[in-house]
């Protein structure tokens, strides 16, 4: 929970390159505060977040009649993709979700993962705004939060407190402050109402969705939209998220690739976590390093998400780009935001190293049997659809076979899986949900390779995998 771009703890570090140093400040009797400081509150009434979805519907519905009276009177008629996904309804629902924040802008993220190539750039451009920032809680809801956790007096334990948040997303922002014994940290402050509105929020925006059309009327979303509600819960749970990021601590003991930031737990509460503050550049910034450095860094990152998958038996699942910070002086990455972190179950581990093996040998019959095991195509797939599912795994699969060095710089490669995806993804008799399980899984899988493409890195998969399987 905090990384979704979310109540990501991290953001802390991503921000921390002088933003946060100059907002600190006693939280004691201060100036008045800024703009920036009043932020917008939260809407934590189930009535007013229902009204605020009621209007977000109305104005997407009044877009859709003008956008098709346009087009009749141009002699053409609209189809109801077209109507709706257009940039004007694209960012009225951007704006809609980042301002109710909680569960539904963090659906909205989910939706709005770096999708590459896939969506027009108009559209991609627009929901990038819900990976950004949020708008920020007033500073007279952040005091309310911290006196109803922390009680009052809380100031006399931090010698600085920054007012303005270093970071604010979905479930949460993050402040930056100095304790009195002189430790650096970030605390991550949940809004106020997020845990109570998580149901309703996940039913509206099912609701959305179901109104659009776009999701086939076959295509049953219950067991999935189930898991979203228990994920969000799980990350709405900030003593949950410090248990996880002590055993990753813990996990990661002595790697000499990785930071986790270390957690206040005396301070550590139900809407309030309190970790080392850890400085560090985004991810992205490492695309101009050496070409041994970027290999060097995805290299570890692919190695933690295998370690995860058929180590650890615990994966972060959320790949956020805000998730991962670079500390140049050492090399080393900071992991953050914890809260999206699942346990593996081990029939789910033997069943991808199943795949593996199978992929590896090229063994159609074998990958088929794994990947159905799995739940990640369905039983009754048409046999010619069939062939082309296992032509496009065979695709993923040849470049561990061949000598196992990749190019995640090959864009032809990226191409030519995106347009064999796309292709099949225009027929919807062929949509099916895998167990949410799976599809976290599969979600780290694909942002770590994402990562891996922005770096440009060039990495030994087959010494990678082979320990593995």
């Amino acid at each position: 929970m905090a990384g979704d771009s979310d109540s990501r703890a991290g953001e802390q570090g991503r921000a921390g390159n002088g933003r946060a140093a100059d907002a600190a400040r006693s939280p004691s009797p201060s100036p008045p505060p800024s703009r920036a400081e009043r932020g917008a509150p939260v809407p934590t009434g189930r009535i007013s977040r229902l009204a605020r979805f009621g209007g977000l519907a109305a104005g997407v519905a009044g877009n859709m009649i003008l956008g098709g009276a346009r087009e009749m009177a141009r002699g053409r008629r609209p189809s109801l993709p077209d109507l709706l996904l257009t940039p004007a309804n694209a960012l009225r629902v951007a704006d809609s979700l980042a301002n109710l924040r909680g569960a539904a802008m963090k659906l909205g993220q989910l939706m709005s993962m770096d999708a590459g190539d896939l969506l027009p750039p108009e559209l991609t451009a627009i929901l990038a705004r819900l990976r950004a920032d949020a708008r920020p809680m007033p500073r007279g809801q952040v005091q309310a939060v911290l006196d109803r956790h922390w009680g009052p007096g809380w100031g006399a334990r931090f010698a600085d407190f920054g007012w303005t948040p270093i970071a604010a997303a979905s479930i949460g922002q993050v402040h930056r402050a100095r304790l009195t014994c002189g430790r650096d940290v970030a605390i991550k402050i949940q809004y106020p109402g997020v845990r109570l509105s998580i149901d309703s929020d996940v039913d509206n925006v099912a609701t959305l969705l179901a109104m659009s059309r776009l999701v086939p009327e076959g295509l049953d979303l219950g067991p999935l939209l189930a898991e979203a509600k228990r994920q969000l819960r799980d990350e709405a749970d900030y003593l949950r998220e410090a248990d996880c990021l002590t055993r990753y601590r813990a996990a990661l003991a002595g790697d000499a690739d990785f930071i986790v930031p270390g957690l206040v737990e005396d301070l550590a509460r139900p809407a309030v976590l309190v970790m080392d503050y850890v400085a560090g550049l985004p991810i992205e910034a490492a695309e101009t390093a050496p070409q041994a450095e970027r290999d060097r860094l995805a290299t570890a990152l692919i190695r933690l998400v295998l370690d995860e998958l058929f180590r650890f038996g615990l994966m972060q699942t959320d790949p956020n780009l805000a998730n991962f910070l670079y500390d140049p002086s050492s090399g080393r990455v900071i992991l953050l935001d914890f809260g999206a972190t699942r346990t593996i179950d081990p029939a789910m581990t033997e069943g991808y190293r199943t795949l593996g093996r199978a992929g590896l040998g090229g063994d159609q019959a074998a990958v088929w049997a794994a990947a159905e095991a799995l739940g990640l195509v369905h039983p009754r797939v048409p046999a010619e659809r069939k062939a082309e599912i296992l032509a496009m795994a065979d695709m993923a699969m040849a470049p561990l076979r061949a000598g196992g060095r990749f190019d995640f710089a090959d864009r032809g490669f990226a191409e030519r899986m995106r347009d064999q995806g796309l292709a099949m993804a225009k027929r919807r008799e062929l949509w099916h949900v895998p167990p949410a399980e799976a599809l976290f899984v599969q979600r780290k899988l694909g942002g770590v390779y994402l990562i891996a493409s922005r770096l440009g890195a060039v990495v030994d998969m087959g010494a990678l995998v082979a320990p593995h399987l």
